[in-house]
Protein backbone atom coordinates (compact mmCIF):
# COMPACT_ATOMS: atom_id res chain seq x y z
CA UNK A 1 0.00 0.00 0.00
CA UNK A 2 1.32 3.50 -0.81
CA UNK A 3 1.85 5.78 2.20
CA UNK A 4 -1.13 7.87 3.23
CA UNK A 5 -0.16 11.38 2.22
CA UNK A 6 -3.61 12.77 3.07
CA UNK A 7 -5.03 11.91 6.47
CA UNK A 8 -8.83 12.00 6.69
CA UNK A 9 -10.69 12.87 9.89
CA UNK A 10 -14.43 13.22 10.37
CA UNK A 11 -16.13 15.14 13.18
CA UNK A 12 -19.90 15.23 12.75
CA UNK A 13 -20.49 16.80 9.33
CA UNK A 14 -16.96 18.26 9.04
CA UNK A 15 -14.27 16.37 7.15
CA UNK A 16 -10.67 17.40 7.76
CA UNK A 17 -8.00 16.60 5.17
CA UNK A 18 -4.44 16.77 6.51
CA UNK A 19 -1.56 17.00 4.03
CA UNK A 20 0.90 14.44 5.38
CA UNK A 21 4.41 14.92 4.01
CA UNK A 22 5.73 16.80 7.06
CA UNK A 23 9.40 16.05 6.35
CA UNK A 24 8.99 17.85 3.01
CA UNK A 25 6.79 20.63 4.42
CA UNK A 26 3.87 18.92 2.67
CA UNK A 27 5.19 19.91 -0.75
CA UNK A 28 3.42 18.40 -3.74
CA UNK A 29 4.63 15.31 -5.55
CA UNK A 30 2.62 13.11 -7.89
CA UNK A 31 1.32 10.90 -5.06
CA UNK A 32 0.14 13.82 -2.92
CA UNK A 33 -1.65 15.31 -5.93
CA UNK A 34 -3.45 12.05 -6.61
CA UNK A 35 -4.43 11.44 -2.99
CA UNK A 36 -5.61 14.98 -2.30
CA UNK A 37 -7.73 15.13 -5.44
CA UNK A 38 -9.20 11.73 -4.59
CA UNK A 39 -9.96 12.84 -1.02
CA UNK A 40 -11.71 15.97 -2.28
CA UNK A 41 -13.72 13.95 -4.78
CA UNK A 42 -14.79 11.57 -2.01
CA UNK A 43 -15.80 14.47 0.24
CA UNK A 44 -17.76 16.06 -2.61
CA UNK A 45 -19.64 12.83 -3.21
CA UNK A 46 -20.42 12.06 0.43
CA UNK A 47 -23.76 13.47 1.55
CA UNK A 48 -22.68 13.31 5.20
CA UNK A 49 -19.99 15.95 4.58
CA UNK A 50 -21.19 19.55 4.90
CA UNK A 51 -17.85 21.34 5.29
CA UNK A 52 -14.20 20.49 4.55
CA UNK A 53 -11.13 21.69 6.44
CA UNK A 54 -7.74 21.55 4.69
CA UNK A 55 -4.58 21.75 6.82
CA UNK A 56 -1.05 20.38 7.03
CA UNK A 57 0.85 18.03 9.32
CA UNK A 58 3.95 19.22 11.10
CA UNK A 59 5.48 22.69 10.88
CA UNK A 60 4.04 23.79 7.55
CA UNK A 61 0.84 23.95 5.56
CA UNK A 62 2.39 23.36 2.13
CA UNK A 63 5.67 24.50 0.59
CA UNK A 64 4.33 24.23 -2.96
CA UNK A 65 5.81 21.97 -5.60
CA UNK A 66 8.48 19.50 -4.52
CA UNK A 67 11.26 20.48 -6.92
CA UNK A 68 12.93 17.09 -6.44
CA UNK A 69 9.88 15.33 -7.88
CA UNK A 70 10.64 13.90 -11.36
CA UNK A 71 7.58 15.65 -12.81
CA UNK A 72 9.15 19.04 -11.97
CA UNK A 73 12.61 18.25 -13.36
CA UNK A 74 14.14 20.89 -15.68
CA UNK A 75 13.75 18.58 -18.69
CA UNK A 76 9.99 18.29 -18.11
CA UNK A 77 7.28 20.63 -19.43
CA UNK A 78 6.03 22.59 -16.40
CA UNK A 79 2.96 23.71 -18.31
CA UNK A 80 1.97 20.08 -18.71
CA UNK A 81 2.46 19.54 -14.96
CA UNK A 82 0.20 22.50 -14.19
CA UNK A 83 -2.52 21.30 -16.54
CA UNK A 84 -2.40 17.65 -15.46
CA UNK A 85 -1.99 18.12 -11.71
CA UNK A 86 -2.77 21.60 -10.41
CA UNK A 87 -5.60 22.63 -12.71
CA UNK A 88 -7.89 19.71 -11.75
CA UNK A 89 -7.09 20.30 -8.08
CA UNK A 90 -7.86 24.01 -8.22
CA UNK A 91 -11.06 23.50 -10.19
CA UNK A 92 -12.21 20.83 -7.73
CA UNK A 93 -11.63 23.19 -4.79
CA UNK A 94 -13.58 25.96 -6.52
CA UNK A 95 -16.49 23.66 -7.37
CA UNK A 96 -16.90 21.84 -4.07
CA UNK A 97 -20.59 21.53 -3.13
CA UNK A 98 -19.74 22.51 0.46
CA UNK A 99 -17.61 25.29 2.00
CA UNK A 100 -13.87 24.68 2.32
CA UNK A 101 -11.83 26.17 5.17
CA UNK A 102 -8.03 26.35 5.00
CA UNK A 103 -6.29 26.13 8.39
CA UNK A 104 -2.77 27.35 7.59
CA UNK A 105 -0.46 26.08 10.30
CA UNK A 106 2.92 27.25 9.04
CA UNK A 107 4.54 28.28 5.80
CA UNK A 108 2.30 28.35 2.72
CA UNK A 109 4.58 28.97 -0.23
CA UNK A 110 4.16 29.00 -3.99
CA UNK A 111 1.41 26.65 -5.07
CA UNK A 112 0.77 25.91 -1.39
CA UNK A 113 -0.12 29.55 -0.76
CA UNK A 114 -2.49 29.70 -3.70
CA UNK A 115 -4.15 26.38 -2.83
CA UNK A 116 -4.92 27.89 0.58
CA UNK A 117 -6.22 31.10 -0.99
CA UNK A 118 -8.49 29.09 -3.31
CA UNK A 119 -10.40 27.87 -0.26
CA UNK A 120 -13.50 29.77 0.83
CA UNK A 121 -12.23 30.97 4.21
CA UNK A 122 -8.60 31.01 5.34
CA UNK A 123 -7.60 30.88 8.99
CA UNK A 124 -3.89 31.13 9.72
CA UNK A 125 -1.83 30.64 12.85
CA UNK A 126 0.01 33.76 13.96
CA UNK A 127 3.33 32.10 13.17
CA UNK A 128 2.18 31.18 9.65
CA UNK A 129 3.31 33.02 6.53
CA UNK A 130 2.45 33.26 2.85
CA UNK A 131 5.14 33.44 0.16
CA UNK A 132 4.65 33.90 -3.58
CA UNK A 133 7.97 32.21 -4.26
CA UNK A 134 7.67 31.83 -8.02
CA UNK A 135 9.80 34.77 -9.19
CA UNK A 136 12.72 33.46 -7.14
CA UNK A 137 13.01 30.48 -9.51
CA UNK A 138 12.07 32.30 -12.71
CA UNK A 139 8.35 31.50 -12.83
CA UNK A 140 5.00 33.29 -12.66
CA UNK A 141 2.39 32.60 -9.94
CA UNK A 142 0.35 29.51 -10.75
CA UNK A 143 -2.47 27.57 -9.07
CA UNK A 144 -4.68 30.54 -9.89
CA UNK A 145 -2.37 33.07 -8.26
CA UNK A 146 -2.59 35.56 -11.11
CA UNK A 147 -6.40 35.44 -10.83
CA UNK A 148 -6.70 35.33 -7.05
CA UNK A 149 -4.14 37.87 -5.85
CA UNK A 150 -5.42 41.02 -7.63
CA UNK A 151 -8.99 40.20 -6.63
CA UNK A 152 -8.04 39.70 -2.99
CA UNK A 153 -5.65 42.60 -2.40
CA UNK A 154 -5.63 44.76 -5.57
CA UNK A 155 -3.08 45.08 -8.36
CA UNK A 156 -0.41 47.04 -6.48
CA UNK A 157 -0.17 44.62 -3.56
CA UNK A 158 -0.56 41.59 -5.84
CA UNK A 159 2.41 42.71 -7.93
CA UNK A 160 4.45 43.48 -4.84
CA UNK A 161 3.82 40.01 -3.44
CA UNK A 162 4.48 38.30 -6.78
CA UNK A 163 7.52 40.26 -7.94
CA UNK A 164 9.39 40.43 -4.64
CA UNK A 165 8.41 37.07 -3.19
CA UNK A 166 8.73 38.35 0.37
CA UNK A 167 7.39 36.41 3.33
CA UNK A 168 4.03 37.82 4.41
CA UNK A 169 3.20 37.15 8.07
CA UNK A 170 -0.31 35.92 8.84
CA UNK A 171 -1.26 39.05 10.81
CA UNK A 172 -0.33 41.24 7.85
CA UNK A 173 -2.17 38.89 5.47
CA UNK A 174 -5.30 39.47 7.54
CA UNK A 175 -4.74 43.23 7.66
CA UNK A 176 -4.56 43.59 3.88
CA UNK A 177 -7.52 41.26 3.26
CA UNK A 178 -5.62 38.31 1.82
CA UNK A 179 -7.09 35.93 4.40
CA UNK A 180 -10.14 35.83 6.66
CA UNK A 181 -8.47 35.73 10.06
CA UNK A 182 -5.21 35.25 11.97
CA UNK A 183 -5.49 33.32 15.26
CA UNK A 184 -3.11 32.22 17.98
CA UNK A 185 -1.15 29.09 17.10
CA UNK A 186 -2.61 27.03 19.93
CA UNK A 187 -6.15 27.91 18.84
CA UNK A 188 -5.88 27.18 15.12
CA UNK A 189 -7.35 23.68 15.04
CA UNK A 190 -10.15 24.45 17.51
CA UNK A 191 -11.00 27.72 15.75
CA UNK A 192 -11.04 25.99 12.36
CA UNK A 193 -13.30 23.23 13.69
CA UNK A 194 -15.66 25.72 15.31
CA UNK A 195 -15.89 27.72 12.08
CA UNK A 196 -16.40 24.56 10.02
CA UNK A 197 -19.11 23.27 12.37
CA UNK A 198 -20.86 26.63 12.11
CA UNK A 199 -20.74 26.51 8.31
CA UNK A 200 -21.89 22.87 8.27
CA UNK A 201 -25.05 23.84 10.15
CA UNK A 202 -25.89 26.52 7.59
CA UNK A 203 -27.58 26.05 4.17
CA UNK A 204 -24.43 24.79 2.45
CA UNK A 205 -25.94 24.71 -1.04
CA UNK A 206 -26.57 28.44 -0.77
CA UNK A 207 -23.04 28.97 0.57
CA UNK A 208 -21.51 27.13 -2.38
CA UNK A 209 -23.71 29.12 -4.78
CA UNK A 210 -22.59 32.34 -3.06
CA UNK A 211 -18.95 31.46 -3.79
CA UNK A 212 -19.85 30.69 -7.40
CA UNK A 213 -21.84 33.90 -7.80
CA UNK A 214 -19.11 36.12 -6.37
CA UNK A 215 -16.38 34.54 -8.47
CA UNK A 216 -18.38 34.71 -11.70
CA UNK A 217 -19.55 38.27 -11.01
CA UNK A 218 -15.95 39.46 -11.34
CA UNK A 219 -16.25 38.70 -15.06
CA UNK A 220 -19.71 40.25 -15.54
CA UNK A 221 -21.05 43.75 -15.81
CA UNK A 222 -23.55 44.93 -13.20
CA UNK A 223 -26.66 44.16 -15.26
CA UNK A 224 -25.59 40.58 -16.02
CA UNK A 225 -24.62 40.03 -12.37
CA UNK A 226 -28.14 41.08 -11.36
CA UNK A 227 -29.61 38.66 -13.88
CA UNK A 228 -27.43 35.83 -12.61
CA UNK A 229 -28.48 36.58 -9.02
CA UNK A 230 -32.14 36.42 -10.01
CA UNK A 231 -31.64 33.06 -11.72
CA UNK A 232 -29.84 31.60 -8.71
CA UNK A 233 -32.43 32.95 -6.28
CA UNK A 234 -35.14 31.33 -8.40
CA UNK A 235 -33.41 27.96 -8.06
CA UNK A 236 -32.62 28.28 -4.35
CA UNK A 237 -36.06 29.66 -3.56
CA UNK A 238 -37.63 26.43 -4.79
CA UNK A 239 -35.36 24.27 -2.63
CA UNK A 240 -35.94 22.81 0.84
CA UNK A 241 -33.53 25.07 2.71
CA UNK A 242 -35.33 28.28 1.78
CA UNK A 243 -38.68 26.82 2.80
CA UNK A 244 -37.15 25.58 6.06
CA UNK A 245 -35.39 28.88 6.73
CA UNK A 246 -38.56 30.89 6.30
CA UNK A 247 -40.61 28.45 8.40
CA UNK A 248 -37.99 28.53 11.16
CA UNK A 249 -37.87 32.34 11.10
CA UNK A 250 -41.65 32.64 11.31
CA UNK A 251 -41.86 29.91 13.95
CA UNK A 252 -39.05 31.46 16.01
CA UNK A 253 -37.09 28.22 16.07
CA UNK A 254 -33.69 27.00 14.88
CA UNK A 255 -33.61 25.93 11.24
CA UNK A 256 -32.46 22.45 10.23
CA UNK A 257 -30.88 22.71 6.79
CA UNK A 258 -30.28 19.64 4.65
CA UNK A 259 -29.78 20.68 1.00
CA UNK A 260 -26.35 20.06 -0.49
Amino acid sequence: MPPSLVLVEQHDAVRTLVLNRPDALNSFNAQLHEQLLSALEQAAGDASVRCVVLTGAGRGFCAGQDLSDPEAAPDQNLGDLIERRYQPLCLRLKSMPVPVVAAVNGVAAGAGANIALACDLVLAARSASFIQAFAKIGLVPDCGGTWLLPRLVGRARALGLALLGDKLPAAEAERIGLIWRCVEDADLRSEAQALAQRLAAMPVRALARTREAMDSAQLLDYEHALTREARQQGQLGAAHDYQEGVAAFLGKRAAVFSDR
